[in-house]
């Protein structure tokens, strides 16, 4: 039982109250002094006939103010809440004696270990850790603080290394021994933000290593000053809202508002009602549109090459007066907005049958971003998808998630044909329906791909030749509006006049049917 005695102080105050438990035979197992006038005493547990006896001996003590029982010592409840904190600490953490033997480790460091952490006990740091000479370290004339770089079980981490030390009786700090912090490369890289997620529109939320994607940053910082309209290009999930709110993040526009339409999502109608809004027939009704909402802003439309023709002509008015009527209005809107606008098309061929007005393709490409593949940009491949496994993990409450290293290189080497979108959502899920705590190849669902013949199309029907003259029929109608003679083209594809002239009939291909 834990007793706490308030009483004067002053000099042989405690040898008196201890006086009291020596009388009595009573074992005292711990004392400790707090504040001024407050001791803390553990004892064996006592019957209540015994306590009678000598409680009121305490209190009669001169100087003793109160006795009464306690429901722990105060080191006690030091020592819990320090072992609280390391056990359940998000990184692994190693105490270590003078000798480099293990004193304790947290629950994420026995797990990666794989041992339980009292078996651990009293082994040595080094049968665990490599890269560093904990011995020298420690027998030292002058132990300091390290920061290295280390294996651990084979993964790369990050070690904060700290000597402990003790003063002694000449408080002269002696070394007791060192704790050991350590942080995965990927954990890392989320604190030190090599990708964050966009809560701030900077360039700095954006996966960078790769030479492609840091040219393309390069030239979009330098877009980004200029108050002029950017066309960003690129497939399917390569991040061109992201790349767009960067831009709008970095220029004189950022405290302004940063509205978003996809220009494929909506009907025809439906999207001009939101880029314009409706009008004023009846003032109840009337509905400002994104444009006025985003006044002094940025305006992103996304996939624009799936814009009708009505509102292509109605944005290039906007682009080119700063003004439009709401649907259902006559009266004139005027707005200052920067337009960003991304397409997963071929603009140009777009253009070129007829599908884009050419005027609003200039006025949008006036700079042109060009975002590359993921697999174009394979550094950047094994960031994104540590940083999407932390983010997953994060998700579900899981304190520490692997990659086993198969994984890690077909990750690498997939082709990614979704891009950024396909790898965050293939890993939330293997994160997500993971059993233990290392994923492998076989948790990923992934069409079929061979690093021989790259990715194989699942839905893929028809023979090799329906599949070479849908190509070659693409290819053709592509060249034909700068290649419209027949001789040119057959002298651009190194083919005869006559086989040319042969696959254009076949395929439909001339001036009537093919927009020059």
């Amino acid at each position: 039982m834990r007793l706490e005695i308030t009483c004067h102080d002053r000099v042989g105050m405690g040898q008196k109250v201890l006086g009291i438990f020596v009388e009595h035979g009573i074992n005292v197992r711990g004392i400790e002094l707090m504040q001024p006038g407050r001791i803390f005493i553990n004892i064996p547990s006592l019957d209540f006939s015994d306590l009678q006896t000598f409680m009121p001996q305490l209190r009669l003590l001169e100087g003793v103010g109160d006795v009464k029982t306690a429901p722990y010592m105060p080191s006690e409840r030091e020592r819990n809440e320090l072992a609280t904190l390391i056990k359940t600490f998000p990184d692994p953490f190693i105490s270590i004696y003078r000798k480099g033997n293990i004193r304790i480790v947290n629950t994420i460091a026995s797990s990666i270990i794989g041992e339980s952490e009292t078996s651990l006990v009293g082994q040595h740091i080094s049968l665990w850790l490599k890269g560093f000479n904990f011995n020298r370290w420690l027998d030292a004339n002058d132990v300091l603080a390290q920061t290295r770089r280390l294996k651990f079980q084979g993964d790369d981490f990050v070690a904060d290394i700290m000597p402990i030390h003790v003063a002694d009786e000449e408080d002269k700090q002696v070394l007791a021994g060192a704790v050991l912090i350590l942080k995965s490369e990927a954990r890392l890289g989320q604190q030190m933000n090599v990708f964050k997620q966009p809560s701030e529109n900077t360039f700095s939320g954006i996966q960078a290593s790769s030479s492609a994607m840091r040219k393309v940053i390069r030239e979009a910082k330098r877009m980004s000053s200029l108050d002029s309209s950017i066309l960003i290009m690129g497939e399917t999930g390569t991040g061109k809202e992201l790349l767009a709110r960067a831009c709008h993040g970095a220029s004189e526009r950022a405290e302004h508002p940063f509205m978003t339409l996809n220009c494929a999502a909506l009907p025809d109608d439906v999207a001009e009602s939101e880029l314009f809004g409706v009008g004023e027939k009846e003032q109840e009704s009337s509905k400002r549109g994104i444009f006025e909402l985003a006044d002094g802003g940025t305006v992103f439309l996304d996939e624009i090459g799936e814009m009708s023709a009505k509102l292509q002509s109605k944005l290039l008015r906007v682009i080119q007066h700063g003004s439009f009527r709401r649907v259902d209005s006559e009266q004139e809107v005027t707005v200052n907005v920067r337009i960003i606008s991304s397409t997963n098309k071929d603009l140009l061929n777009l253009v070129s049958i007829g599908d884009f007005r050419e005027d609003l393709y200039y006025r949008l490409n006036v700079f042109g971003l060009t975002l590359p593949a993921l697999r174009e940009r394979r550094s950047d491949i094994l960031p994104l998808a540590e940083f999407f496994i932390i983010k997953a993990a994060q998700q579900i409450g899981r304190t520490h998630l692997k990659v086993s290293d198969d994984c890690r290189d077909f990750i690498e080497h997939y082709p990614w044909p979704g891009n950024i979108r396909q790898l965050e959502n293939v890993l939330t899920r293997a994160a997500s329906l993971l059993e233990g705590d290392e994923i492998e190849t076989t948790h990923l669902q992934l069409p079929a791909y061979t690093r021989e013949h790259g990715y194989l199309e699942q839905e893929f029907e028809g023979t090799l030749d329906a599949a070479v003259k849908s190509f070659e029929a693409d290819l053709l109608r592509k060249l034909y509006p700068a290649y419209p003679s027949t001789r040119q083209l057959a002298k651009k594809l190194g083919l005869s006049h006559t086989a040319i002239a042969n696959k254009l009939r076949e395929y439909d291909i001339n001036k009537k049917t093919v927009k020059i």
